[in-house]
């Protein structure tokens, strides 16, 4: 996108607003920075480093807060979602590189985007920080003020300049629309936080208990690890227990152990095959929910905000087709005065009609391809999510070989930085496929326009239909002389098959001198057809390499060369990340730990209270730690030296006295 202000001048030559979204933009850090520091203040450190100064001020106080959790959050999905769809006009403002504060040199323009960056996330921060709060009554408030202030702005700006000069009336509506309904959004759902959160405030609720660690969808690990077999029924949403045969129960459970030890593969082979038979038309079709799967919050706010900025550039992309089929009109008509001022016999005028016509042409092509090339992308979004859960399960599953060799172990910092870069590389991918996508497709319009439709027009019909029939038989019988030489080396150059069972004949060369004097003549022809295969080889892979250069899930490069793909790299990474903190029998494992750990405390603290209930003199904890220290310190004398001292008390002084107290 623009500027604000040279926005504004093309986009409604009679508007000026009083809004300016730039500027605005800059003056939103005020209030940004205020509520991130009042959520800061608001959270606790939890780790916090021993002081010997017990009297500072802030204690605990302002925690580290963080928007979004990008590697273990599957709740508040789609508020997050659309938190990320909020800042689409703001993306696409720095994906135009109009993000221009300062007249800097060219050769720091790197560092000015970054600037920008962080500028926008800092504005949008907010909007995430406010969403995963704890603290749910003063974050909704903060949120809904925050979000009111943007949408008030923006309804601001859109009013005084709805129209604009390109598509006409309402064109400001159109760019602006999915961000407000983003705003629209955020706004509801701070005010239902904001409701729940008093309603628990007054006692009218009860308070929700803490977050689970292990999540819903995950809870199939720990029921297939139950020791309760006799149960076959357990609840799990779209699978039956029942229906497996024995040998999958077999591998499911260990019967020399006494315990359940499943394996990832047998936990997912569970999932893949037994399911619910009864499903709809579109399940079966065209996509199948999986009940023990859900996209991690990352996937469904990159996949919005993709969709949002796919649309926001189609709409610029159109913006510019109407300047430039604009201009073009005006040269046209110029090139209509010089034919009429020639009399139309003029040396030029052929090439003139020529060039009017290519100019047609390629305005109605271009028109035309918008829809097949928006309809790719947006295949492509809902098709990388499959190949996500797809490629998940198989890691899971321990299966690798899905991946070239030299992704199997990637580097782990790579894999790190692969989590932060893959959300604004998909985005960027599919923006830059989509435009390369449409200039491909227009480009094979072209071809079809002036093979096949203007032949006709111009009443050269028969004239085409003989080329392209000489054409046709030309290919076809040079894949029938390929087909006929193996035909040939089936039939007379291979032995006879060893059992009638095999499906081919064994390798093993028969009629060795026809064999000889076969390759020999075919020898120079084949050289010919080297130059058609080679060609061909060439078109294929430009054809295939510019259909799926918005697949970040899909290299286009050669074996061998995947890792110079930079996006497929982060996919990689990205997958290892969340394969190794989001695998379900790994979280399933640490959700066991933490809970016999809580278990063990409470059973400590129980016996602990019942033996201060008991009769007796009370003794207090710390007086119980001191006897214990000193306990040790007698033990051990050696550590007196080491004890740490606090400014004003002499706990090594104090020490030695209880030992020459303990000694006497």
């Amino acid at each position: 996108m623009i500027s604000a202000n040279s926005r504004t001048r093309q986009l409604n030559g009679t508007c000026v607003s009083s809004v300016d979204m730039e500027l605005f933009l800059h003056y939103s850090l005020i209030p940004s920075l205020f509520i991130i520091l009042v959520l800061s203040f608001l959270q606790r450190r939890e780790h916090r480093k021993q002081r010997d100064d017990t009297s500072h001020l802030l204690g605990n106080r302002f925690g580290i807060i963080i928007p979004l959790d990008f590697v273990g959050t599957f709740s508040n999905r789609w508020s997050y979602g659309i938190a990320f769809g909020a800042t689409a006009n703001k993306v696409m403002f720095l994906f135009s590189e109009g993000y221009q504060p300062l007249h800097i040199p060219q050769w720091a323009q790197a560092f000015v985007l970054l600037v920008g960056g962080t500028e926008v996330g800092l504005s949008h921060f907010p909007f995430f920080a406010c969403l995963s709060s704890e603290f749910r009554l003063v974050s909704s408030i903060l949120g809904f003020s925050y979000s009111l202030i943007w949408f008030a702005v923006t309804i601001l700006y859109i009013i005084q300049c709805p129209h604009g000069q390109f598509l006409g009336k309402y064109e400001t509506v159109m760019f602006y629309w999915p961000s407000l309904l983003c705003l629209a959004f955020l706004l509801g759902r701070f005010l239902h936080m904001f409701v729940k959160s008093l309603r628990v405030h007054l006692g009218w609720e009860l308070q929700m208990e803490e977050k689970p660690f292990l999540e819903v969808h995950q809870v199939f690990v720990p029921v297939l690890m139950s020791p309760d077999r006799e149960n076959e029924n357990w609840n799990l949403p779209g699978c039956s227990f029942s229906s497996l045969n024995s040998k999958m129960k077999q591998r499911l459970f260990s019967e020399e152990l006494g315990i359940c030890l499943p394996t990832t593969a047998s936990l997912f082979c569970y999932l893949f095959i037994h399911r619910e038979t009864k499903k709809s038309w579109f399940q079966t079709r065209v996509y199948e929910w999986d009940p023990c799967f859900q996209f991690p919050s990352r996937m469904i706010g990159t996949t919005v905000l993709a969709f949002i900025c796919l649309y926001l550039f189609i709409v610029i992309e159109f913006c510019m087709f109407m300047y430039v089929r604009d201009e073009l009109d005006v040269f046209e008509g110029e090139l209509e005065n010089y034919i009429a001022s020639m009399n139309q016999t003029g040396t030029l005028t052929p090439v003139i009609l020529q060039v009017k016509e290519l100019m047609n042409v390629s305005k109605g092509v271009w028109l035309v391809t918008i829809l097949p090339a928006s309809l790719t992308c947006v295949s492509y979004l809902f098709h990388i999510l499959a190949c996500y859960r797809k490629h998940m399960k198989r890691l899971w599953a321990g299966n690798k070989h899905f991946l070239p060799l030299k992704f199997h172990h990637p580097s782990s910092s790579k894999s790190v930085v692969a989590i932060a870069r893959y959300s604004g590389w998909q985005i960027a991918y599919i923006l830059w496929g989509y435009l390369i996508i449409h200039v491909v497709q227009s480009l094979c319009g072209l071809m079809v326009m002036y093979s096949l439709v203007l032949p006709v027009v111009h009443n050269q019909g028969l004239e085409m239909l003989q080329g392209l029939g000489i054409g046709t038989l030309t290919i076809s019988i040079v894949l029938g002389l390929m087909i006929l030489q193996v035909w040939i080396a089936t039939s007379f150059f291979l032995q006879p098959k060893m059992s009638t069972a095999d499906k081919q004949k064994p390798l093993a060369l028969n009629n060795r001198k026809a064999f000889h004097n076969f390759n020999y003549f075919l020898f120079f022809y084949n050289v010919l057809l080297g130059l058609g295969a080679c060609l061909s080889r060439l078109l294929i892979s430009c054809i295939l390499g510019t259909w799926l250069i918005a697949r970040i899930d899909r290299t286009i490069m050669q074996n061998g060369y995947e890792g110079a793909d930079m996006g497929f790299s982060a996919w990689i990474g990205m997958l290892y990340v969340d394969h190794y903190h989001t695998n379900p029998v790994l979280v399933s494992f640490c959700n066991i730990l933490i809970t016999g750990h809580r278990e063990r405390r409470l059973q400590q603290a129980i016996k602990y209270w019942c033996l201060n209930q008991s009769a007796g003199p009370r003794v207090s904890a710390r007086s119980r730690t001191r006897w214990l220290l000193l306990q040790t310190l007698v033990n051990n004398p050696k550590l007196v030296m080491l004890r740490k001292s606090r400014p004003g008390h002499s706990s090594r002084e104090f020490t030695q006295i209880l030992l020459m107290g303990s000694e006497s």
